[in-house]
């Protein structure tokens, strides 16, 4: 296997990264919405207690998370949007995931509900929880449907976690499959300080004999892979 050297050849791509993060636009969501919110739909994914505040896969850096989705949905719904989604891990105990990650989020568990502080929002009934068992929240879920019942939005907004991953996977399958079928006019919108993914220092993993996972690395080289693929990342909405 050839030693591709990343340390030194990739340190004026580094760079350059750190520099387009710094730089990247702020969006106001209600310049977003502007004067039809019944086109636009807001998604957060997997702000539920496992990922949030208690299991094998809770950390700090998604806790983090709670203000700023909390805020995206709170504007939102005072704008007018009225399509509000939560796609949530609710597993299954025998799924083949848990040979990549430790058993989380099981349903009908504590770890599989909402945060209480979504939960908490006084429109929270009008929200539509999908329940997923792998990262996609389209793959044998209700995804599908729920979209063709709605036709008429052209803007989506994703937040929540993580961004490597359950985000990632779904701010593509949203702007693919607009590719995929021509539709034009379709916005997938990601607010970078509503979003993040969790970290596994290099001395930890060697220690527990797991994978490392640079947070911050892996945060920024998926927003940049989103944006190469069209899909608007900003700073914040």
């Amino acid at each position: 296997m050839t030693n591709v050297s990343l340390c030194e050849k990739s340190r004026l791509f580094l760079n350059y990264l750190d520099e387009w993060y710094q730089n990247l636009p702020r969006l106001p969501l209600a310049d977003v919405v502007g004067s039809d919110p019944e086109r636009v739909a807001v998604f957060s994914v997997d702000m539920i207690n496992g990922f949030c505040k208690e299991g094998p896969l809770a950390g700090p850096r998604v806790g983090a998370l709670i203000e700023p989705v909390v805020a995206v949905f709170r504007q939102a719904y005072d704008l007018g949007v009225r399509a509000l989604v939560l796609t949530q891990d609710t597993h299954d105990p025998n799924t083949p995931e848990f040979q990549a990650y430790p058993p989380h989020c099981l349903a009908g568990t504590p770890e599989s509900q909402t945060i209480a502080e979504l939960q908490a929002l006084p429109f929270a009934g009008e929200v539509t929880v999908i329940p997923k068992n792998s990262l996609s929240s389209d793959i044998g879920t209700s995804l599908g449907a729920w979209l063709g019942e709605r036709p008429h939005l052209t803007t989506f907004i994703v937040v929540g976690d993580c961004t490597d991953l359950c985000v990632y996977s779904l701010a593509m399958h949203l702007r693919l499959s607009a590719n995929a079928h021509n539709l034009q006019g379709r916005r997938v919108i990601v607010p970078a300080a509503a979003v993040d993914t969790f970290d596994i220092p290099v001395n930890v993993a060697r220690e527990a004999g797991i994978l490392a996972h640079h947070g911050d690395l892996h945060h920024l080289i998926f927003l940049h892979h989103m944006a190469l693929n069209g899909i608007e990342v900003v700073a914040a909405l």
